[in-house]
């Protein structure tokens, strides 16, 4: 089985860790790139570049979860395995809950490692295609007048032409008019696939009609 395309950016503080690790993942396959600390990481980190980070918890400057906060802020955030010598509860509830893939206490078997390392490049697929649909989405609700936005509210909302008319104060023919040009600039095959753009794009349905 090919492995998922990726390279994966570690950064650790330990020099044998670090060439251990690495060696251990190009081994597998893996293209790798590897940093002794997290400025040095952030210097040359490219947001672009698809593939995951394996972070040890423990760092100068800054600690792992504080990276991948830093790294969320910023818009470049990254499929997360975190490593660590010192693991307690209470720290990994902290990175899975920021949305780390595993969080891996050492020593830990090398399987375990590739393992989450495939997980963690799976995600950071799936994310980048879900910014990549977003953006498309954005771009086309652009091209919607303000008024055909605010009917494409009431329509994910489930409500009826006659009820968006009667709410936006205008008659059944023009909502009808509005929503097939909505459905055509939104290049949208069916009110389902409409729902879930508008979904993706974080719109909120206006109120439902009473008699809807």
């Amino acid at each position: 089985m090919i492995p998922p395309v990726g390279t994966v950016f570690l950064v650790d503080d330990d020099p044998g860790v670090l060439r251990a690790l690495t060696r251990l993942l190009r081994a597998s396959g893996r293209e790798v790139r590897a940093f002794s600390s997290p400025d040095e990481f952030l210097e040359q980190h490219d947001p672009a570049a698809p593939g995951c980070l394996v972070l040890d918890v423990v760092l100068p400057q800054r600690n792992g979860l504080d990276l991948q906060r830093d790294l969320v802020a910023s818009g470049a955030d990254r499929a997360v395995v975190f490593i660590t010598g010192a693991g307690d509860i209470p720290t990994s509830v902290r990175a899975m809950k920021a949305g780390a893939v595993d969080f891996l206490i050492k020593p830990f078997e090398d399987g375990q490692l590739l393992a989450a390392v495939q997980a963690a490049i799976e995600k950071d697929g799936r994310m980048r295609r879900t910014r990549s649909e977003k953006g498309l989405v954005q771009r086309k609700l652009a091209s919607l007048t303000s008024r055909e936005r605010e009917v494409l509210e009431h329509v994910v909302a489930g409500q009826l032409n006659k009820h968006i008319a009667s709410d936006l104060g205008t008659v059944e023919k023009t909502i009808k008019v509005h929503r097939g040009r909505i459905m055509r600039k939104m290049e949208a095959a069916s009110l389902v696939e409409l729902v879930r753009m508008a979904d993706l794009a974080g719109i909120r349905p206006a109120p439902a009609h009473p008699g809807s």
